[in-house]
C-alpha cells in the first residue's frame, strides 16, 4: 500500500485537489478535509478518481475508513466485505469492520475481528494495541499488558504500546514503572498529548498535583479541543477547591461535544454547589436525556423541583431515579411526599403498595413506606425512627416523618422532628440538603454555609 494511503488509512493527516492532478495530490486534498471533519467533501474527491483508481483496494479502504469516521457504517461493511470476498484476510479490509462495529458498539464483533487480523499478521501493532485497550477498558489487566508487551517485543518504541502498559503499571500502583515508560513515550513523541495527559493521571493519583497541572496543561497546548483532557483538568482544578476554573473547564467540554454525559455530571454538581440553581437544573434535565440510566440526574433534578415547590415535577424525577434504582427506597418516599404535596394524600397508594412488595418487611423503610400508604400508625413509626442507631438512617427518616405531619398540617410536629434532624448534623443526605432549606425558609434553627 502507497505510504500516503497507508498513513491517511491509520488518521495520520497529510494535504489537497483538480481534475487532472496526480494521485498524491488528490489524496493531499482528501487529507485536508478529513483535517476539519468535513467527511462529506472528502468523500466527493473519490467520485473525480478515475475508474481504474477508484476501485483499486488501498482506494476503497480508505474511502470506507472516512464513511466509518462519517458514521456512515454500514457503507463501510458494503466496502470491507466485498474486498474480503476476494481476499479473505486483507488485515485493512478487517480493521474496517473492527472500527465499524467499535461505533455501532458490537464489542464482541469488534474483538473477533481484531483476533482475526493477529491470526492472520501476528505482529499487526494497531489490532494487539486494540484489543489491549479493551481489556484495559474491563479491567481485565494481565490480559490488556500481554498484547501491549507483545508489541513492545517487535517495537519497544510504539507509543500506543508504551501508553497502554503504562496505565496497566499505574491501575497495578507501579507508579515508578509506569513514570519510567511514560517518561520515554514523552521523549520520542514531544508533540503528543496522550503520554503526557496518562502521566497528569499518574502524578494526580500519587498527590503531585502541581507535576499534574503542568502535565495537563502540556498535553492541553498540543490538543487544546481534547475533551478528556479538559474533564481531567476540571477534576484536578476541583480537588485543589478552584470552583469556578474548574466549572468553566467542564462547561468548555460541553460547548465541544454536548452529546458526551460526564462533563454535565462535573458541571450540574458544581452550579448546585455554588449556587447556580437554574443553571444545575438545565444540566441536569440534558443529563437525564443523554444518559437515562445515572439516575442521580433524576436525584439531582428532583431535590431543585423541590426547592421551587414543583411538587409534580419532583414526584416524576424521584419516580425516574426509582425505576432506575429500585431498593433505593428513599427515592420511592421522596416521590410519594411529593405526589401528596402536588394533589390528594391518598394519590400515591397504588404505587406505594407495588413498593411494599419488594421492601424488606424488618426495614425501617417498610415502616416509614406502609406509614405513608396507610396514613395512620405514627406513633409507633416515631418511636421506631427516634430509637435507630444509625445517625444517617435515623436523620432521613426523621425527614419522612416530618413531611408526613407537614402533609398532615401538623406544622409545629413537623417543625420539632426538621429541628432534630438539624441537630443529628448528618450531613450529605438528600434529606439534610432538604432540611436546611425547610428550615431556612421557615425562619428556624442556625443555617451553616459549608
Amino acid at each position: 500500500m502507497p505510504l500516503m494511503i497507508l498513513y491517511l488509512f491509520l488518521g495520520i493527516v497529510p494535504l489537497l485537489y483538480s481534475q487532472e492532478e496526480d494521485l498524491e495530490v488528490i489524496l493531499s486534498e482528501t487529507a485536508q478535509y478529513l483535517a476539519v471533519r468535513d467527511f462529506t467533501s472528502a468523500l466527493e474527491v473519490f467520485d473525480r478518481l478515475p475508474p481504474e483508481e477508484a476501485s483499486r483496494n488501498e482506494i476503497l479502504v480508505m474511502r470506507a475508513s472516512i464513511l466509518n469516521s462519517a458514521g456512515r457504517t454500514a457503507e463501510a461493511r458494503r466496502i470491507a466485505n466485498n474486498i474480503l470476498n476476494t481476499d479473505s484476510e486483507n488485515t485493512y479490509a478487517l480493521m474496517i469492520l473492527a472500527d465499524a462495529s467499535a461505533i455501532e458498539g458490537r464489542d464482541r464483533d469488534r474483538r473477533n475481528f481484531l483476533e482475526r487480523i493477529i491470526k492472520a499478521e501476528p505482529n499487526h501493532a494497531r489490532a494487539l494495541n486494540d484489543l489491549g485497550n479493551i481489556n484495559l477498558g474491563n479491567q481485565n489487566l494481565r490480559t490488556a499488558a500481554g498484547y501491549f508487551e507483545r508489541v513492545l517485543a517487535f517495537d519497544p518504541n510504539n507509543g500506543e504500546a508504551l501508553v497502554g502498559r503504562a496505565t496497566v503499571h499505574r491501575y497495578n500502583r507501579e507508579g515508578r514503572r509506569a513514570e519510567l515508560l511514560l517518561n520515554r513515550a514523552i521523549d520520542l513523541y514531544p508533540q503528543w498529548a496522550s503520554p503526557l495527559h496518562e502521566r497528569a493521571r499518574l502524578y494526580k493519583g500519587a498527590g503531585f498535583n502541581e507535576d499534574a497541572m503542568e502535565d495537563l496543561k502540556a498535553a492541553m497546548a498540543l490538543e487544546p479541543d481534547n475533551y478528556w483532557i479538559i474533564i481531567d483538568l476540571g477534576l484536578l482544578l476541583m480537588e485543589l477547591n478552584r470552583r469556578q476554573e474548574a466549572l468553566a473547564e467542564f462547561q468548555r467540554a460541553i460547548e465541544i461535544d454536548s452529546n458526551t454525559f460526564i462533563a454535565y455530571v462535573y458541571s450540574a454538581g458544581l452550579k448546585d454547589q455554588l449556587g447556580d440553581y437554574a443553571g444545575a437544573e438545565r444540566d441536569y434535565t440534558a443529563l437525564s436525556r443523554l444518559n437515562p440510566d445515572y439516575y442521580f440526574a433524576f436525584e439531582g433534578l428532583g431535590v431543585l423541583k423541590m426547592k421551587n415547590e414543583q411538587w409534580a415535577e419532583a414526584r416524576d424525577a424521584f419516580l425516574e431515579a426509582y425505576r432506575r434504582a429500585p431498593r433505593e427506597y428513599t427515592y420511592a418516599l421522596l416521590a410519594a411526599v411529593n405526589w401528596m404535596r402536588a394533589g390528594r394524600q391518598t394519590d400515591p397508594r397504588q404505587f406505594l403498595s407495588q413498593v411494599l412488595r419488594t421492601a424488606p418487611r424488618d426495614s425501617i423503610e417498610f415502616a416509614m413506606l406502609r406509614l405513608f400508604h396507610d396514613l395512620s400508625g405514627d406513633s409507633d413509626v416515631a418511636i421506631r425512627v427516634e430509637s435507630e442507631q444509625n445517625i444517617y438512617k435515623r436523620s432521613q427518616m426523621l425527614f419522612y416523618l416530618a413531611s408526613f405531619y407537614d402533609i398532615r398540617g401538623n406544622t409545629r410536629l413537623a417543625n420539632r422532628y426538621y429541628l432534630l434532624i438539624q441537630e443529628l448534623d448528618a450531613v450529605g443526605t438528600i434529606e439534610w440538603r432538604l432540611t436546611e432549606w425547610i428550615l431556612e425558609e421557615r425562619g428556624l434553627g442556625l443555617r451553616v454555609e459549608r
